[in-house]
């Protein structure tokens, strides 16, 4: 019997998130009618896109130690999890879409690519509704998630 693909566990989003990933790493540096970056600044930004890629990086794998467990690729928490507050979870939210975003723009900084950095913004976005939608399932599963949202920030951006 086939399986039936469904978005139980929030598996639309993970595709979704892997799609945007995926249009951010392969997007071109440029496009047609977009002007090139100055010369002058792409060093400099390209510094930044690697200390913010590096950053990022930190904050994801902080987030995804701290989960332990608990870490799923899915945002619908898992049966028998426990709710993270301390560590990186005490000063932020979701730190690893914070950390993925920090690298996506980096990435965008590093090759100068408007199309990607217009993208990571898209993505920002795409985790802001996707974080939503995973408090949602946090608040029916743990009855301490509303008092642990008003002390901590969703989000650093």
């Amino acid at each position: 019997m086939a399986r039936k693909v469904g978005n139980n566990r929030g598996e639309l989003w993970v595709a979704g998130q892997f799609a945007l990933l995926a249009a951010i790493l392969l997007a071109p540096r440029r496009l047609a009618g977009l002007p090139e970056w100055p010369e002058p600044l792409r060093s400099p930004l390209g510094i930044a896109g690697v200390l913010l890629g590096l950053a990022g990086g930190g904050v994801a794998v902080a987030g995804a130690r701290a989960l332990g467990r608990n870490l799923t690729p899915f945002p619908r928490p898992i049966a028998d999890g426990e709710l993270v507050e301390t560590g990186i979870y005490g000063v932020v939210r979701h730190p690893i879409y914070t950390g993925i975003l920090l690298g996506a723009l980096g990435w965008s900084l590093l090759r100068a690519s408007t199309p990607s950095l217009l993208l990571s913004v898209l993505l920002g976005l795409f985790f802001d509704q996707k974080a939503r939608r995973e408090e949602e399932w946090l608040r029916a599963q743990y009855p301490g998630y509303e008092a642990y949202a008003e002390r901590v920030r969703r989000r650093v951006w």
